[in-house]
């Protein structure tokens, strides 16, 4: 279950890039995926719990953390617009370090020497990524920062709905900031969904329903279920490899090239996380 979650997430990359260039514009993908995901959620979340009720405690932090979603997803599409997927993919691999920075300064959790220098670490892994980057320097620059917008905010909201985790189930934590996150993409993406020619190819239509059945719905089953079994901290050890997954399947993919610096930041960016040894497992489904 971990490793099918595993490739699951990592196909996400490839399959958001392949849809954004073969015709369809980068919010008339993402707000028609997340409302269709946020109504499957909403209806296996009534089928299998019978109720959609939650706390009034609980609704400001679910309204804050879908503002963060919707940016994280713009984040992460115009990442993909701008730059590779692969590059996007390597700068996923500082999720952890970004996760345990958040927690820290919320107070979550306690800064400690080890943190800080895989922080460091993970900096240098980061700036070869960059560096070892082709193409226009504007657009990776462009695609560089998205990249860590949508880094920083899924870190976000991971730090937000872990105590939420403790009183509801991921179904309909995930019901409640999907469906708000649908909404403000759907809001900014209006003037591209009312101008959006959709390609007929079927292709294009079996990738967007990959995007949305495999990455957002299935993981969220087989990674939860996985954790009971296993626990977080084995699970976030499978957690980790994603990204680096993400990056070997856009190459083979998406005939994208890697460049011997972006492999080397890669590799950094690897040890920054084994440095620090992250205990967190992270949110329901990738960023994605």
């Amino acid at each position: 279950m971990l490793l099918t979650t595993v490739c699951l997430w990592g196909l996400n990359f490839s399959a958001s890039k392949y849809l954004i260039t073969h015709g369809v514009s980068p919010l008339a993908y993402a707000a028609p995926r997340y409302v269709t995901a946020a109504v499957i959620f909403g209806a296996l979340t009534l089928v299998l719990e019978r109720s959609l009720r939650m706390g009034r405690r609980d609704l400001a932090v679910l309204a804050g953390s879908g503002v963060v979603l919707c940016l994280n997803q713009l984040g992460f599409i115009y990442a993909l617009h701008f730059t590779t997927a692969s590059t996007v993919a390597l700068m996923f691999g500082t999720l952890p370090i970004f996760t345990v920075m958040i927690a820290t300064v919320t107070g979550v959790e306690r800064a400690t020497p080890q943190f800080l220098l895989a922080g460091l670490v993970s900096v240098a892994g980061v700036a070869l990524v960059v560096a070892g980057a082709g193409g226009s320097l504007s657009a990776n620059l462009k695609g560089d920062a998205l990249a860590l917008l949508a880094v920083a905010t899924w870190a976000a909201y991971s730090v937000a709905v872990a105590p939420l985790m403790t009183r509801h189930s991921p179904l309909r934590i995930s019901t409640y900031v999907l469906t708000l996150a649908a909404l403000l993409l759907t809001l900014l993406g209006s003037h591209q969904l009312a101008t959006e020619h959709y390609p007929g190819s079927w292709r294009i239509w079996a990738t967007f329903a990959f995007a949305v059945v495999g990455p957002l719905v299935i993981t969220n089953v087989l990674w939860f279920t996985a954790i009971d079994i296993v626990g977080p901290s084995h699970a976030s050890l499978f957690a980790n490899l994603q990204f680096f997954v993400a990056a070997v399947l856009a190459v083979i993919l998406l005939s994208e090239t890697i460049a011997p610096l972006q492999i080397l930041g890669g590799a950094t960016i690897g040890a920054a996380i084994l440095l620090n040894r992250v205990q967190r497992a992270p949110a329901p489904q990738p960023a994605e």
